[in-house]
């Protein structure tokens, strides 16, 4: 499955980790603007992370192939925001199998 592929990133596996509760991740000057409905930026992820813009866009892309986060564009913008739907469709798997 594509999504342990992705989950095998210790990078990504903690993006999906900030994305959970941004307010404990981000700094709040970075969260200024947020809206749950959006999710973060992708230039406060890519701050946070350390790497290079398009090395975060790829993670992300990747997130996103598998389902595990959404994208919204807003102007030249992206924002990112878990899809809490797939993680708990994720998580009963890992429970039904373990």
């Amino acid at each position: 499955m594509l999504i342990f592929k992705a989950l095998s990133n210790n990078t990504r596996v903690n993006m999906l980790i900030w994305l959970k509760q941004p307010h404990l991740h981000f700094p709040a000057e970075e969260l200024l603007d947020y809206d749950a409905h959006l999710g973060v930026c992708v230039s406060d992820i890519t701050q946070k992370a350390g790497l290079s813009l398009s090395t975060t866009s790829d993670y992300l892309s990747i997130l996103q192939k598998c389902g595990l986060v959404e994208a919204t564009r807003v102007g030249q913008w992206t924002y990112y925001k878990r899809n809490e739907a797939a993680m708990a469709r994720l998580s009963g798997l890992i429970e039904q199998a373990f």
